[in-house]
Formats: structure tokens, C-alpha cells, sequence
């Protein structure tokens, strides 16, 4: 299976075209149909890999653990617990950094008091 097929094959099970997925990761529209014909950057790998929520290596198929998925069972993952045990959490494509995941902390614990 290549690059392409297996990026679009993950989009498919979390619902999104690669257009879509290319706009979430702040690419060209129709930048991920051009991974058939050339290897992509890595920061556009990555971008892409952060919004479908999976790895580089499972992209890559280095790996088949695709990390967290959106399957009903996960759906109901605590974001307290996310942070808590170090789970890699981004936004926009990015990782959030240390600050902020301490900053999400303690307006969770603020909601519980």
C-alpha cells in the first residue's frame, strides 16, 4: 500500500475526504494527491498525521498502532486524563505545549471544584 492510499484509507475511517484533511493541516487542497507521485515533507507528513489523529510510522506503514482513533470507545477519553498521562494532544496540526496542557489542567480542576 502506498503513502497515498493509506493516508486516504485512514481519512475514510474518520470521515474526512483528503481535501479536508489537507485544508485542516494548513496545505494545499489537493497537496496530499500529489504523495502518489513524490514523497511529501515531513512537517506536511506530521501536519497531516496530527489532524487524522494517527502517527507518522502508521502513515508510513512502519507501524500498524494508529494511536488514539476516533472508535466509540475512545470517543469518551477524558481530556483531564489525556494530559494527566501524557498523551499527545495537538491543535490546528500543532502540539500543545507544556504551558498550555498545565493552563487546560487547572480550568478542568476550577469545573470540578
Amino acid at each position: 500500500m502506498t503513502l497515498l492510499e493509506r493516508t486516504k484509507q485512514t481519512a475514510k475511517k474518520r470521515g474526512l475526504s483528503l481535501t479536508e484533511v489537507a485544508i485542516k493541516a494548513g496545505l494545499a487542497e489537493k497537496s496530499i494527491y500529489s504523495w502518489d507521485r513524490s514523497n511529501p515533507k515531513s512537517d506536511n507528513l506530521e501536519k497531516v498525521a496530527n489532524v487524522l489523529n494517527v502517527s507518522t510510522d502508521y502513515l508510513l506503514e512502519r507501524s500498524e498502532v494508529m494511536n488514539l482513533s476516533n472508535s466509540d470507545a475512545e470517543k469518551d477519553l477524558d481530556i483531564k486524563d489525556a494530559l494527566e498521562n501524557d498523551i499527545m494532544l495537538a491543535f490546528d496540526g500543532k502540539p500543545i505545549s507544556d504551558k498550555y496542557k498545565r493552563i487546560i489542567l487547572e480550568l478542568l480542576s476550577e469545573e470540578d471544584d
